[in-house]
């Protein structure tokens, strides 16, 4: 008899949602064959059997949440769920698996908060504030990713409950009516985080955005020239993307405080260039990195985007591509979006928002010529960005990709 638990996911993430039963009662399973799909706050995680055997109960239904070290199936010898009852005795050693089956999330909750605890991550100057308040630091939501406590999400902490009386509205809705023109439908899990996350960015910064638009003629000619040749030799197509993020890394080096983040009093500058990549998927939008970008050239910065790109619409993202990202370019114009103002990931103080193009009329010289244009836009965190250097920076883009060779140059 073999216990299926939910496995340590991250230092953040302490609970996932059943997405999907691989295996039902009365299956056989081998030994490291996936039985579950949970999901969590960032990513698809696919739990695997430690034993073979038949799986005797689920102990979770899909939808369920659940918690790192809860028991939610049972795999062992026999034929299905009947032999859950008589298969207790002949494992002494496991005394508290069937009979705490009936209440597994009571009987491990003082073990999983302490454990929460202890994989707890807070700057010094957080845990210092957090005593001074009486916060515990559990009860804070970390707008990182990676869920590390900053000082600012203590802070944001100890006014966030005043907006909760709020909750009175919510008998309004008993005039539902089950007349077939109201849906509700619960989001999932990711689109909940991604909700409270962008909600908290808004309210934790001082974000604003800068705009530019940018001549596309030049780069889609050299990209038209070299698509055929650069297909041949790397067997990946040439897209935008590779250019937009060359001129990123370019920018990110002269423009350092772009590429960093705030902690309290203290600016974290990034030495480093992992460029975030939005993808857009049925489950929400995602943001998977290139690492060290600085180190590839266009031909492996595209094929990594494709790679990246084809992992999220599988669910197939691991957490070590969405972690540690110093800056992200999310684009828009792949469904048609003119001009937008993109908000900031995470605890990042920069993201690029590329657009569709489009023709417009633009004055060249004394004339007046139809040109293939791109609105770009960079949002910013205020407090650690300076308007000169978020108008430079974007500047600095426009102009490399105006003037693509630079790039091919340099890189």
């Amino acid at each position: 008899m073999a216990e299926i638990r939910v496995p340590e996911l991250a230092e953040s993430i302490t609970e996932g949602t059943i997405a999907k039963w691989l295996k039902q009662p009365g299956e056989s399973v081998d030994k490291g064959e996936f039985i579950v799909e949970l999901e969590t706050d960032k990513v698809n995680v696919e739990v695997i059997s430690e034993e073979a055997g038949t799986v005797q109960e689920l102990m979770a239904a899909e939808g369920d949440t659940v918690e790192v070290g809860q028991v939610i199936a049972i795999v062992g010898a026999g034929s299905g769920a009947p032999a859950q009852q008589s298969a207790a005795p002949s494992q002494p050693a496991q005394e508290q698996s069937a009979p705490a089956a009936s209440e597994p999330v009571a009987a491990q909750a003082p073990a999983e908060e302490a454990a929460s605890g202890d994989r707890l991550i807070a700057s010094p100057a957080a845990r210092k504030l957090a005593r001074e308040k009486g916060i515990n630091l559990a009860d804070i939501s970390p707008v990182d990713p990676m869920g590390r406590v900053r000082v600012q999400d203590v802070e944001a902490h100890g006014t966030a409950p005043k907006a909760q009386p709020a909750a009175p509205a919510a008998p309004k809705q008993e005039a539902k009516v089950d007349d077939g023109r109201v849906e509700r439908v619960k989001m999932s899990r990711r689109r909940q985080t991604i909700a409270k996350r962008l909600l908290e960015v808004k309210q934790n910064t001082a974000m604003l955005t800068t705009f530019n638009e940018i001549d596309m003629t030049n780069v889609m000619e050299l990209r038209s020239r070299k698509k055929d040749e650069f297909f041949d030799k790397n067997d990946v197509r040439l897209g935008f993307m590779s250019f937009f993020t060359k001129a990123v890394v370019a920018a990110l080096k002269k423009y350092p405080n772009v590429n960093s983040e705030l902690d309290g009093d203290e600016l974290i500058m990034k030495n480093y260039f992992d460029i975030g990549i939005a993808v857009s998927t049925e489950g929400g939008l995602v943001v998977p990195n290139v690492v060290d970008a600085d180190r590839k050239n266009f031909a492996e910065i595209e094929a990594t985007i494709g790679e990246l790109a084809k992992k999220a619409r599988d669910n197939k993202l691991t957490l070590a591509d969405m972690s540690g990202g110093s800056f992200t370019i999310t684009n828009g114009g792949v469904f048609g979006s003119l001009l937008s103002t993109p908000i900031l990931n995470g605890t990042q103080v920069g993201i690029l928002g590329m657009h569709t193009i489009q023709k417009r009329p633009i004055a060249v010289g004394n004339n007046v010529e139809i040109r293939p244009m791109m609105y770009v836009a960079l949002s910013y965190d205020h407090r650690v960005i300076d308007g000169k250097d978020s108008v430079g920076f974007l500047k600095m883009i426009k102009e490399l990709i105006e003037n693509p060779e630079d790039l091919l140059l340099g890189s």
